[in-house]
């Protein structure tokens, strides 16, 4: 099977996107659409794409694509991805799912109308190959009994006053900036490798730079702006945010998150200590897999095929020696996707191990959780 892809938005992360699925052998870019439909074509002329669209509907009713990518703002997230599922197509959209939980509700409803199709939502950080195998060492409790699990995700992207981007307006990236953005990824990688919810939180959510510059020309996402023209903006929004949790296994946990610590460009890490052994692993240095012992030497684990679990191995492709990153973690959720499409597997049935609608849904329950908790200073408990 030859998947037929289109992509919806081709900012940033759109162009991501589009670069992991020319590398995938069994799948094609056809067509591209953006309401700026000069960056659009841009876009197809640069990757020679034969068709490009200025409307989401024109895009979805061209009988020969078969899934769609939804690249788009948050606040339109729903509403697409809905289009996409109506139209008949297969769904892969960027996170969050929706700026708010109850939207997501019957986004899953209409899905579940359509048991022939696949939606899937983009954390990526979940397919790096080292990430998989902390998963299976947990399974095979090589690490013992998990007690706690404890981390950050931290960025300097917005450390100045002058950074601005549409993330740090709540009528279009949703109520949450921080937690939402980046400790959503955080969220969903410590439920995936421990197999297990987060049910519990008590959080402190910080605005460090209550006002920014924002700039009257666009400025790209994770751009330096020097423009010398701009209107002073009240931000609303968290700069940084500290999580305590509980999970339904009992294990104990703890996160922080910013996107103003200077010199942090994509600091993702993650470590779960259990009662033999602890493991840590951080993005930057994704190839790399610590693992601590009490009465042993402890070990750094390097990424290599013939030393790895055989579902680590499924997301790795390169000898041993040869760096794998971010690129190659993005192009293995995508690849999870299509691989599930063309063997023609079923969410009702075939567990998958990219991120369904249910599992980014409640990723958003808890980020409204966790807002809640900064605001009234309580934990709060999930509800189902």
């Amino acid at each position: 099977m030859n998947i037929k892809a289109a992509i919806i938005g081709m900012g940033y992360i759109g162009v991501s996107h589009l670069e992991a699925i020319r590398r995938i052998g069994f799948a094609d870019i056809v067509a591209v659409a953006d309401t700026n439909y000069a960056l659009a074509k841009k876009k197809a002329e640069e990757y020679s794409i034969a068709k490009c669209y200025e409307s989401v509907d024109d895009l979805l009713a061209d009988p020969e694509i078969t899934v769609v990518h939804n690249c788009t703002p948050n606040y339109i997230h729903t509403e697409i991805n809905k289009k996409i599922l109506k139209a008949g197509k297969h769904l892969f959209t960027e996170k969050p799912l929706a700026t708010s939980f109850a939207e997501t509700r019957g986004l899953i409803e209409l899905k579940e109308s359509k048991p022939e199709l696949v939606a899937a939502v983009n954390f990526n950080y979940r397919m790096n190959p080292l990430v998989q195998e902390m998963k299976s060492k947990i399974q095979r409790q090589e690490i013992g009994k998990p007690y706690l699990i404890h981390g950050s995700y931290l960025q300097d992207w917005l450390l100045y006053d002058t950074d601005y981007n549409w993330r740090l307006e709540p009528e279009i990236s949703g109520p949450s900036r921080c937690i939402a953005d980046i400790g959503s990824h955080w969220m969903d990688m410590a439920q995936h490798i421990t197999d297990s919810k987060i049910t519990e939180v008590c959080a402190d959510l910080v605005t460090v730079i209550p006002i920014r510059k924002k700039p009257t020309s666009q400025v790209e996402t994770f751009s330096l702006n020097k423009s010398a023209e701009y209107e002073e903006k009240e931000i609303v929004t968290e700069d940084y945010g500290a999580v305590m949790f509980k999970m339904e296994n009992g294990v104990s946990g703890v996160f922080h998150v910013s996107e103003v610590s200077a010199g942090r460009g994509c600091f993702f890490n993650i470590e779960v200590d259990g009662s033999k052994a602890s493991m840590y692993w951080n993005q930057e240095s994704c190839d790399q897999l610590w693992m601590g012992f009490r009465e042993d030497d402890n070990r750094l684990i390097m990424r290599n095929p013939n030393h790895i679990s055989a579902k680590a191995g499924e997301y790795t492709y390169l000898a041993k020696g040869h760096p794998e990153g971010w690129n190659d973690a993005f192009r293995n959720n995508i690849y999870s996707v299509y691989t599930y499409i063309a063997e023609g597997k079923k969410l009702s049935s075939d567990t998958p191990d990219f991120a369904t609608l249910e599992e980014a849904a409640y990723i958003l329950k808890l980020t409204e959780a966790i807002l809640e908790s900064s605001k009234t200073r309580s934990w709060i408990k999930i509800k189902d």
